[in-house]
């Protein structure tokens, strides 16, 4: 029955999102994905599994810790029911084919990307540097990309934001954007091809400048410390997965 299909993939979501919780916290860190097993960050006492259910634990716990009661980021429930959100979102777009855990890979890569890109402002080469050539095989034997379009892609990726960020640079005298960011694009090259990129970076553009003034004008930083740029470009490449190629065409229509 669809209720136990949709029931089966907000579950295995909410799974995925623990253990991408643990990748979040860890890569950064330089610690092990695998040992030891999940422990409090503050006291450091293991965490039992009835206490580490997804969601439902950290409420239960009302977001503490059972040992030394210490407060629990929110983020590991955020994390957990954005995971399970995007794999529904991926179930429903691409139903039970081989495009379902292709696109939730790259999903829940994107998502361990955008929350260590906030808080740390670096971009992991662990996941996006394995994640170009993985994503451009996905795209060609499995999303039915052209292989053209996918290394075009990584190529094209790479050169606008390189550009961009050099020009920057040259104007500003600041340093644009990183290298996590030019890597970045070139995985969305490869797994969406080159067509995807010109949206994925206004949308970015729009937004991040959106986000970034407001930060400005609230805080009073600099626009050089206002915000990260890899979670705006997220934003787009995930857009453009879902609905990107209808409104593209729509703006080619009407121009």
């Amino acid at each position: 029955m669809e209720w136990l299909g949709i029931s089966g993939v907000i579950l295995l979501g909410a799974v995925v999102g623990s253990f991408l919780n643990v990748c979040i916290y860890r890569l950064p860190r330089g610690e092990s994905l695998v040992f030891p097993a999940s422990r409090c960050p503050q006291c450091g006492r293991g965490i039992s599994w009835h206490d580490n259910v997804p969601i439902v634990g950290y409420f239960l716990l009302k977001g503490r810790c059972r040992h030394c009661r210490q407060q629990i980021s929110g983020r590991y429930p955020l994390v957990e029911a954005l995971s399970a959100a995007l794999a529904l979102a991926a179930y429903v777009k691409f139903g039970l084919s081989l495009a379902l855990p292709a696109v939730f890979l790259f999903l829940a890569a994107l998502i361990v990307i955008v929350f260590i890109d906030i808080e740390h402002q670096i971009i992991p080469h662990e996941i996006v540097l394995p994640g170009i050539p993985v994503f451009l095989l996905a795209a060609v034997f499995i999303m039915g990309v052209p292989w053209l379009d996918s290394f075009l892609g990584i190529m094209v990726g790479i050169g606008i934001l390189y550009l961009i960020a050099l020009y920057y640079e040259q104007l500003t005298g600041n340093e644009g954007m990183g290298g996590g960011d030019v890597n970045l694009m070139a995985m969305f090259g490869a797994f969406l091809g080159w067509q995807s990129l010109l949206f994925i970076l206004m949308i970015a553009s729009v937004t991040g400048a959106a986000v970034g003034i407001s930060l400005m004008i609230r805080r009073g930083e600099s626009l050089k410390y206002a915000v990260p740029f890899g979670p705006f470009l997220s934003l787009g490449a995930v857009l453009y997965l879902f609905w990107g190629r209808d409104l593209t065409k729509y703006f080619l229509y009407l121009f």
